[in-house]
Parts: C-alpha cells; sequence; structure tokens
C-alpha cells in the first residue's frame, strides 16, 4: 500500500517519515546517522520525491524522541554530503542532486562531456609529479625506466565534485605534456601541442564503493555506490599514451549505450 500523500507530486504523510526514521537504539550507529541513512535510501527508491517538505526540527524531535540537537545533526549531516540538498528554515527541503547522463560510445575528454551535458567543468589539482612506475608500465607494455606524468585530479561540474580521477600519461610518447599547466583538455594538449593523434581507448566499468580518500573528495561522511572507469587511450602507432582510473558518483552518474 503506498503511503499517503498531500500533494500528489511533492509530499508525502508525515507518519510514514516519522516510521521509517524512528532510530534502532540496540545499534552503535549515532542516531543522526541513522536518520541520515534511511533518509538517502527513501530518496533513492522513490519514496521520498525530490522536492519533499521535512517536518520542522521540533515536530520531529518529539515525534521520534530524540533531542532538537540530534535533529540539527540530522539535518547537518544531509546538508554537507552533497548527496542530498536540504535547505529551509522550519524543517527542509529535499532535492536530489541533477543527474548526468552522457552518452557512450566516442572518445573524449570530462570536460566535452560535461559541456555536451550543459553542465560548467572545472578542476581541483590534488597531485601533480613526473614518477616511474613499474605496476602502470607493465599494465600498458612499455619499459619499467618509461617516466609517466601522473596527476591525480577532482572533477566537477557546476562546482559540484564528480569523479576523482588519477591517471598517469606517457612521457616518452608525449614528452611535452611535462609541461602542460593541467588546464583545458588533456586530449586537446595531446593531440594539438604534442602532435600525437589519438584514435581510440579502451574502457572498461565496475560497480565499487567509494573510498576513504573518495569520501573526502565528494564530501560524503558514508560510502556511496559509484562507477570505475578504467581506461587505456591508444595514440595511432598503437602505442597507449594514458592509462587512466576514474572513480564518479553513482547518485549522479546515468550512462546511455544506444544498440542497434
Amino acid at each position: 500500500m503506498k503511503p499517503a500523500r498531500d500533494d500528489a507530486s511533492t509530499s508525502v504523510d508525515s507518519d510514514f517519515l516519522i516510521e521509517r526514521l524512528s532510530p534502532d537504539r540496540t545499534l552503535a550507529e549515532p542516531v543522526y546517522r541513522q536518520m541520515a541513512r534511511r533518509m538517502r535510501e527513501l530518496v533513492a527508491i522513490g519514496a521520498v520525491p525530490d522536492g519533499q517538505s521535512l517536518p520542522a526540527e521540533r515536530i520531529l524531535a518529539e515525534r521520534l524522541h530524540v533531542s532538537r540537537t540530534t535533529v540539527r545533526r540530522f539535518f547537518e549531516e544531509l546538508r554537507q554530503s552533497n548527496e542530498l540538498v536540504v535547505s529551509g528554515r522550519n524543517g527542509a527541503t529535499v532535492t536530489r542532486p541533477r543527474s548526468i547522463q552522457p552518452p557512450l560510445g566516442k572518445l573524449k575528454g570530462f570536460s566535452s562531456e560535461m559541456r555536451e551535458c550543459g553542465v560548467e567543468p572545472s578542476t581541483r589539482l590534488l597531485e601533480r609529479a613526473v614518477v616511474v612506475d613499474r605496476t602502470i608500465a607493465s599494465m600498458i607494455s612499455v619499459p619499467s625506466t618509461t617516466p609517466f606524468l601522473k596527476l591525480v585530479r577532482i572533477r566537477l561540474g557546476d562546482g559540484v565534485p564528480m569523479s576523482r580521477e588519477t591517471a598517469w600519461y606517457n612521457l616518452a610518447l608525449a614528452p611535452d605534456l611535462e609541461g602542460w599547466n593541467v588546464e583545458g583538455s588533456a586530449y586537446d594538449y595531446i593531440q594539438q601541442v604534442c602532435g600525437v593523434r589519438l584514435v581510440d581507448a579502451e574502457q572498461s566499468i565496475e560497480a565499487v564503493s567509494s573510498s576513504p580518500e573518495e569520501c573526502a573528495a565528494f564530501g560524503l561522511r558514508a560510502p556511496l555506490p559509484c562507477l570505475l572507469f578504467k581506461r587505456r587511450t591508444r595514440a595511432t602507432s598503437g602505442q597507449i599514451v594514458e592509462y587512466a582510473e576514474g572513480v564518479f558518483r553513482g547518485d549522479i552518474y546515468v550512462y546511455q549505450l544506444k544498440l542497434t
């Protein structure tokens, strides 16, 4: 039986919410985190619609038999997580993050993909170094002494963290990359400045849970289902110029495939 709704599109019955948010006192998990976790689950399955107004802080505290401090921490948990946006003075309004639905099948960088979706891309650089990595060299079949430009970046769309990416660029194939200021598109720089034409890439997609580093990057208090992309990008010579691993937020990314 579906819960009663005050408004068919943006409201669910407060008794339904209270029942679902009621904490389990036997758990070691803090009460406010239990409430936040259950709210995320309700939003994920569609039981709480986008734009849902939550009961006021005082009402939640009284009905759930918790302190108002606990309710405030519950609201703050949702405000800071980027999984849900919560705002309002008397209670709150739940808003799901905007989903990104880029099509797969064409070799393109993050910036191009975001702009195709009408989103403004930006990057936060965490690490930039020239390294020798035997493991990566073995994975792309180059000598173990091959130098790589290693970049660790947070990729953002409209200011929201979308992915945490680690990429290794083959400096033996594209030595001019060492002077790149990490602004704009790496693919554009490789082709236009380094003179290395890119022809294709092999990419795999795996389901993973966000690591502590990724939770920190995305502003999460608890792990989130994510998509792990592993990509080998090849030049016309057949050599691999880039190996990248990117973890993308599963609550935002919805990839589309056209099957014929």
